[in-house]
């Protein structure tokens, strides 16, 4: 497609078959969404970017930590909706968008390279079949992660539910309204996309994927090895998300697969906690 500001051609998603008509190397790339460098600077500047969320989030935390305190204490779910804004929309989605801006995007232009639009019938149904193929997958893995015995690390967020029944539904909606959308702009849509424009679609997803899991042992509890178990169980989803931005060229197909994936997992935890005796948790939540 072509860029309305400059007439020159744009990489329409990250994911596009026009990434291969562009000369990654070529001298005159010099509009917006066109690069000259080579596989080398696409890598660094995805792993940057990866890495560059999840610190603005954890600087965001001692936002929040600072004006509760100046507030003589906020509400548990003022606290997790402010955490919300500024550790999702802000260091995810505004981290994604001003780098785009930075290349020289206009409003039209990112969401033309991010590949957003209203999903149709069909995408909606890979969604779902996409959800349980990645059930599928996690359930082999965790039963094979408990036959050999290997310790899992536990999620913040995870912990902060079971331990506040109430704020579940909030978490539950959030999935589908801040953590999909937002993680799904930058690492799909950003990272994912910045590697497509120097490299194959199979390496672009591997290693946006190594990338995603990677950068959540931030938010895990446990020792290291646990936490590189749970890590190495969340390059599963992250690759289904990755393959569905790829053939679909739809950002918003990630994002609600993303979301409909934490909120099922907040939603089992909601029931477990207020349906199941609490001498029992350990055990539950093992099988999970």
């Amino acid at each position: 497609m072509t860029d309305p500001s400059s007439g020159d051609p744009v990489l329409d998603g990250g994911v596009r078959d026009e990434v291969d008509d562009v000369d990654p190397v070529s001298d005159d790339a010099d509009g917006p969404g066109q690069t000259s460098d080579s596989p080398g600077i696409a890598v660094a500047t995805a792993l940057l970017l990866g890495v560059l969320g999840p610190v603005i989030a954890l600087a965001s935390g001692v936002a929040v930590f600072a004006i509760d305190a100046a507030t003589g204490g906020l509400s548990l779910a003022a606290s997790v909706v402010l955490s919300l804004i500024l550790g999702q929309y802000v260091a995810f989605g505004g981290l994604a968008v001003g780098y785009l801006a930075w290349r020289g995007f206009d409003r039209e232009g990112i969401v033309s390279y991010l590949g957003v639009r209203v999903p149709s019938l069909k995408e909606i149904g890979l969604v779902l079949g996409s959800w349980v193929v990645i059930f599928i997958l996690i359930l082999v893995i965790s039963t094979i992660v408990q036959l050999l015995g290997t310790e899992t690390a536990a999620n913040q967020s995870a912990e902060l539910a079971m331990a506040n029944p109430a704020i579940i539904p909030l978490f539950v909606a959030a999935s589908f309204l801040v953590i999909g959308p937002c993680e799904e702009i930058l690492y799909r849509g950003v990272v994912q996309g910045r590697l497509r424009e120097s490299l194959p679609a199979a390496p672009s997803i591997l290693l946006t994927a190594a990338i995603f899991a990677t950068i959540h042992v931030m938010a895990l509890t446990g020792g290291l090895s646990a936490r590189l178990t749970t890590v190495a169980i969340l390059f599963v989803p992250s690759l289904v998300f990755g393959a569905v931005y790829e053939y679909t060229e739809n950002l918003v197909v990630p994002a609600l697969l993303h979301g409909l994936h934490n909120a099922v997992i907040f939603t089992a935890l909601y029931v477990t906690v207020t349906q199941v005796d609490p001498s029992e948790l350990p055990a539950v939540l093992g099988v999970v």
